[in-house]
């Protein structure tokens, strides 16, 4: 899986063999937008798994490289489905059939470097203590004490390189220093306090202990959003639902949604909850780009509607496009959306201008995002397959398109391109977000800083960069203000992709730098083709005198997941 070296802990005494995951950085690991979900039904005679099922389509948006799901059944038996794969092409009625039991826990990811094969999609499963399995949406910063301590200490094999399965083994561990047959919910509390201090970054996890309950907590920033609710079900009792966002509740007829708080555990059992702030407390900075850009129009993140925000969001940057056109002597003849995210902001920055608003792109919606897709040339491909433009709406027009926000200018460059093709005569782009100059690292695989197209550019570059001809961003006070004004409870919001301010601490150049070099297309380009050659042949080299064990993955190759069975395409 990696090299094996001595490390000596001063502590220990001793020197221990330490495995280093060479597809970590130094132990970090670059995760990206998941969704997670977690399910109690308090009827036996039904089982979670189609629910949950139903629950992870609509989390789709958040991740469409791999799904899984594990339920829980008689006597504490987990039964386990995962794959790379959308929700509809994992699942079918036989898979859904095998998963018993009436409570479980799903997941939904984005693809990331150094996470292709099933064995990495999610949830991860530890057997002890007492069997765990764990989802997570986020992002460590700084794992690789994590990961030495994991190996020497803990004497925990870390097999994927997955913060999820880190974070699982923390968990794991913490509960087994209680040294009981059987914990309560203060050991449970106790553990994920403790699991708080030694991890630094973002994370919205679920977890479910075997026979005993489901588990939620929220690291102590709140970045990541995670919330629960409950129903009523036919036997009078309540069913609880777990998600990364509101409308998975909605649709299956739960109310009461609650944010899970920052730095809070809650503890979901058929006897009732459990909730209690077990982290240190810490400035509350939700990730602002989940309302740009993320989370679904209908869901309701942290108290606030992402579809009354983004209609703010494009109140504001009215204003910004009138006082720009103004100065530059500009008029625009239609106001165009660029698909899909960007509509609800665009159709109100037209009413707020009064200038026509029109669809002028079709979209395929069977092509993925593609700011996120590996490799600069799959991306350029794509666009032109997602979208097409109207010459109806284009030809002959001053048009402003209207944006979310420009990453690495691929997309808006190929837009751009295609409405100039169709003959409009000339292109006003305006973003909904501000310039984006600076690394995400707490759970968005967002490119490089040099690969960003405001890094180090003028708006003035921008613009030409992309073929513009004129580029108008939205202000950050404007943006914050656009959000804020739904929950002024909120008095920060984690912008660092604008500011290169980072909420957690321990975030510097250096660490930056490193990241930095497993993001870059080309090294994951390498690695995927270091994996695919792996997995093909394992091999025993040395290096400097010491050993180099290779391998493409888990050793569990009939089903790519190892210590707990999986029934994707069993037939």
């Amino acid at each position: 899986m990696g090299w094996f070296e001595i490390v000596e802990y001063p502590h220990a005494q001793t020197y221990y063999v330490v495995q280093i995951r060479r597809n970590h950085v130094d132990g970090d690991v670059i995760e990206i937008m998941c969704g997670v979900l977690g399910l109690l039904l308090n009827d036996s005679g039904h089982d979670a798994a189609s629910e949950i099922c139903e629950g992870l389509s609509l989390l789709q948006h958040r991740g469409q490289d791999a799904c899984g799901i594990v339920t829980c059944g008689h006597k504490g038996r987990f039964y386990q489905c995962k794959a790379n794969g959308m929700v509809r092409d994992v699942f079918d009625d036989v898979s859904i059939s095998r998963l018993k039991g009436e409570m479980g826990i799903g997941h939904v990811r984005y693809p990331t470097a150094g996470s292709s094969n099933h064995a990495e999609a999610q949830p991860f499963y530890v057997n002890s203590p007492y069997g765990i399995v764990l989802a997570h949406n986020g992002n460590l910063i700084h794992s690789d004490s994590l990961l030495h301590f994991m190996d020497a200490v803990a004497h925990r094999h870390i097999n994927t390189s997955s913060d999820s399965e880190l974070l699982l083994n923390i968990f794991a561990n913490n509960l087994q220093q209680t040294g009981k047959f059987r914990i309560n919910e203060d050991d449970i509390f106790t553990a994920i306090g403790e699991l708080m201090k030694q991890s630094k970054g973002a994370y919205a996890c679920v977890a479910m202990l075997a026979g005993f309950g489901i588990i939620a907590f929220r690291d102590p920033n709140g970045i990541r959003p995670i919330g629960m609710a409950s129903r009523k079900n036919s036997s009078e009792r309540r069913d609880y639902i777990i998600a990364s966002e509101s409308i998975v509740a909605d649709a299956g007829g739960f109310s009461d949604w609650e944010d899970v708080k920052p730095g809070e555990a809650v503890i979901i059992t058929r006897t009732g909850v459990s909730r209690k702030r077990v982290g240190e407390p810490a400035i509350f900075a939700p990730d602002i780009f989940e309302y740009v850009y993320f989370a679904r129009p209908d869901s309701v993140l942290d108290g606030v509607s992402v579809y009354r925000s983004r209609m703010a969001m494009g109140d504001a940057l009215a204003e910004e496009v009138r006082k720009v056109l103004a100065t530059k002597g500009l008029t625009v003849d239609v106001v165009i959306p660029v698909p899909d995210t960007s509509r609800v902001a665009a159709l109100n920055l037209a009413q707020r201008l009064q200038l026509p608003y029109r669809e002028g792109f079709i979209k395929n919606r069977y092509v993925g995002r593609t700011f996120i897709m590996p490799g600069q040339q799959m991306r350029t491909k794509n666009v032109r397959k997602k979208l097409n433009a109207m010459a109806l709406e284009f030809s002959g027009k001053n048009v402003l398109l209207v944006d979310d926000s420009i990453v690495r200018g691929t997309t808006s460059k190929e837009i751009i391109q295609m409405a100039k093709d169709v003959g409009a005569r000339k292109v006003i782009v305006a973003s909904c977000a501000p310039p984006i100059r600076h690394s995400n690292v707490y759970g968005i695989d967002m490119p490089s800083r040099t690969e960003l197209v405001a890094y180090g550019r003028t708006t003035e570059e921008i613009a030409e960069a992309i073929g513009a001809d004129l580029v108008i961003f939205q202000t950050l006070p404007d943006l914050i203000t656009s959000v804020r004004q739904l929950n002024p409870s909120i008095e920060t919001f984690d912008c660092s992709v604008f500011t290169g301010e980072y909420v957690t601490g321990g975030v510097d150049e250096a660490y930056l730098t490193h990241i930095e070099s497993l993001r870059a297309d080309h090294v994951k380009n390498k690695l995927v083709e270091g994996r695919l050659e792996a997995k093909e042949s394992k091999e025993v080299a040395f290096r400097g005198g010491a050993p180099v064990i290779s391998s493409g993955g888990p050793t569990n190759r009939a089903d790519d997941s190892v210590g707990l069975h999986n029934t994707w395409h069993v037939s």
